[in-house]
């Protein structure tokens, strides 16, 4: 059973009481339930490859489809949220079947979280098999399954939050991420784009906290949309947004994306310099920066430089030392904020792993800071919720001397923005409705 082989505790008490995708498969509308026993086992094939947690599961999906291209797309609707439903319930359903395998976590799905009936499931699944799911216990369930953390994972956040508040969290993080997009002020305002996409039909509110964010009620295939292709709308959530805000670029500076990936901050940056000065988009991988070409075409920025770099002590990184303005790090971490959209990322992430992670951020961190002049502005952030990818590595600059902290609650305030997590950017989907995501905002004293 590859579950069992990924080495997932499966215990139920104890003694204590997030590549591009545009309609993303974990959320994907609920198709018509037409199951029949050549579908299940699609869906089956489908979870057993995604337990291995070896690749993400979007893109163990993504090759399963290619493999499987006579699947209609309803066919392919159930199997992807068969699947993602699986994993976002993962510890809880492992603990309702007698015996965890794809095909019995599938069922036990169907029947505690899609609500199907035992009678119409009878052709698929053995009655005590039935019996057994629908019976059983689950009120003393431990905070790590109830919240479907790892249990390293609780033990993490327990340093920093309340039980009470990890369980918030991790039923917020169990629910499909809306769709936020995010509207490119170097071409169109933000009203006019939501009043023209009201009076289409689609049921779109602003965000509360970006000033350029829209968020969907549903999730429209916006990729298609006039207004998609022309670059005027960009996918991107609405915690992210917030960090071009916090760096605060202005026209004609000097300005880098340190980890540019494939460009949405890159993007939401060039258009607050209005397209002047000069903006250098960094990724050690060239695939990522492959996908930000076409979205900078599409944006009408002219002023954007992305540059493939080996690491960060490359020499174009090291070229600009003391020159820039302003520097963003949106650091490689592990990602523990954005579980609305990869569920299966708490489950290929270990205490080891986190542990290289930070050294890595330490090395980025230090690297970037170099580049900037005096009294430039260096953000570093994660979508991450850990306080030792978070909070301990920027107190480990500071620790070093030549930055001092700016806050961001003043910094959101300056904006107008009604937010206020303390100095520290610390975005939960159970509080704020965005992704996981930390941000704190560094000044090298002017000499």
């Amino acid at each position: 059973m590859r579950a069992k082989r990924a080495g997932i505790p499966n215990s139920a008490t104890t003694s204590k009481s997030p590549a591009e995708l545009f309609l993303p498969l974990a959320n994907l509308p609920a198709p018509p339930m037409e199951l029949n026993p050549p579908l299940l086992q699609f869906a089956t094939q489908a979870l057993d490859l995604v337990l291995d947690f070896k690749r993400p599961a979007d893109a163990v999906l993504s090759a399963f489809f290619r493999e499987h291209k006579k699947l209609g797309s309803h066919d392919r609707a159930f199997v992807a949220e068969a699947v993602f439903g699986v994993l976002r319930r993962y510890r809880y359903l492992s603990v309702v079947v007698p015996a965890a395998n794809p095909r019995t976590l599938i069922v036990a799905w169907l029947i505690k979280s899609r609500g199907m009936s035992g009678a119409t499931l009878e052709k698929f699944a053995k009655p005590e098999l039935i019996d057994h799911i629908r019976s059983a216990r689950t009120d003393d369930l431990s905070l790590a399954v109830a919240a479907e953390f790892p249990d390293w994972v609780v033990e993490k956040l327990q340093q920093t939050m309340s039980d009470a508040e990890i369980l918030a969290l991790g039923r917020a993080l169990q629910q499909p991420a809306p769709l936020d997009v995010r509207v490119n002020a170097h071409k169109v305002g933000r009203d006019a784009v939501l009043a023209q996409l009201q009076a289409e039909g689609l049921a779109v509110e602003a965000t509360p906290y970006s000033p350029w964010g829209l968020r969907f009620k549903d999730h429209p295939a916006i990729n298609r949309h006039p207004l998609f292709l022309d670059g005027s709308l960009e996918v991107q959530d609405e915690g992210s947004q917030l960090l071009a805000l916090l760096l605060g670029a202005r026209r004609g500076e000097m300005v880098c994306d340190f980890c540019a990936g494939a460009g949405g901050k890159t993007l939401a940056i060039g258009a607050m310099m209005a397209s002047t000065g000069r903006l250098y988009a960094f990724d050690v991988a060239e695939k990522r920066l492959a996908n930000l070409k076409p979205r900078l075409a599409r944006s009408g920025l002219s002023n954007v430089m992305p540059q493939l770099i080996a690491s960060e002590n490359d020499t174009r990184v090291k070229r600009l030392a003391g020159k820039l303005d302003r520097v963003l790090v949106d650091a490689p971490c592990s990602g523990l904020g954005t579980l609305r959209r990869n569920p299966d990322l708490k489950f290929r992430q270990s205490p080891e792993s986190v542990a290289e992670l930070t050294l890595k951020q330490t090395a980025i961190l230090r690297a970037a800071a170099k580049l900037l002049k005096p009294g430039g502005r260096l953000v570093y952030a994660t979508c991450s919720l850990l306080p030792e990818e978070n909070e301990g590595i920027v107190e480990g600059l500071l620790a070093e001397g030549g930055f001092t902290q700016l806050p961001v609650n003043e910094l959101l305030a300056q904006n107008k923005i009604d937010l206020d997590t303390g100095p520290m950017l610390k975005l939960s989907p159970a509080v704020h409705g965005t992704d996981g995501f930390f941000a704190a905002v560094l000044v090298k004293p002017a000499s």
